[in-house]
């Protein structure tokens, strides 16, 4: 997979709703009640972080569900990148990128969501071939003011911010023109899937597929 194709299979899968749920999921029990809640509430991209010792087994349940198209999240290695392809993952996000990371990815045929906090950083990947990019983390690195700052000298490169956005400031991205989506978990709290209260996911999930525009 090129870098050109990675970004448009990327774009396509951030454009099917305004918020990407970024999700750190404890138990694979809750995989598949999880992504049936959000994808109910319009919700259809799921970014599993693995960041859990059920995340892999998590990707696996989540994409038996229809209408849901489940990525893995925190993908730091080459090996991070082929236990997301073999667990059934369809897309990749990363916090950064590394030209390793990268080629692992285009190798395997696995969409990256490359992370960028900088100007150079978005540069380095859009002269590699990607356009669309991971915006993190978003409220410590300049928040919306900075990207919309970015969008004059870089037009051509499209962003999901990720990491503090809440549904407080997510209006404030997605009305950015270089913003597709925004990354965001609290459409997921822990303390729902705990008790299992998916309705109250589902909700969540409604209400956060309304805001903003779509790109």
């Amino acid at each position: 997979m090129t870098p050109q194709d990675a970004s448009a299979a990327a774009y396509a899968i951030c454009k099917r709703a305004p918020i990407v749920p970024v999700l750190v999921v404890h138990d694979a029990l809750h995989a598949r009640p999880l992504a049936e809640a959000l994808v109910a509430g319009g919700l259809p991209a799921l970014e599993v972080t693995l960041r859990t010792d059920a995340a892999l087994e998590v990707i696996a349940e989540m994409a038996k569900v229809e209408g849901g198209v489940v990525g893995a999240g925190t993908l730091l290695t080459p090996d991070d990148v082929k236990r997301a392809v073999d667990a059934g993952a369809t897309f990749g996000v990363s916090p950064g990128a590394t030209d390793k990371l990268l080629q692992a990815a285009e190798d395997l045929g696995l969409p990256m969501l490359p992370g960028a906090a900088t100007a150079s950083e978005a540069m380095r990947l859009y002269e590699r071939g990607y356009d669309m990019l991971k915006f993190f983390p978003a409220e410590a690195a300049g928040g919306a003011p900075f990207l919309k700052s970015l969008s004059s000298p870089l037009p051509q490169v499209r962003f999901c911010p990720t990491g503090g956005v809440s549904p407080a400031n997510a209006e404030s991205y997605l009305s950015l023109p270089n913003v597709v989506c925004a990354g965001g978990s609290w459409v997921a709290p822990d303390s729902l899937m705990r008790k299992g209260d998916w309705a109250a996911i589902t909700e969540l999930a409604r209400a956060a597929s309304t805001l903003g525009s779509r790109g």
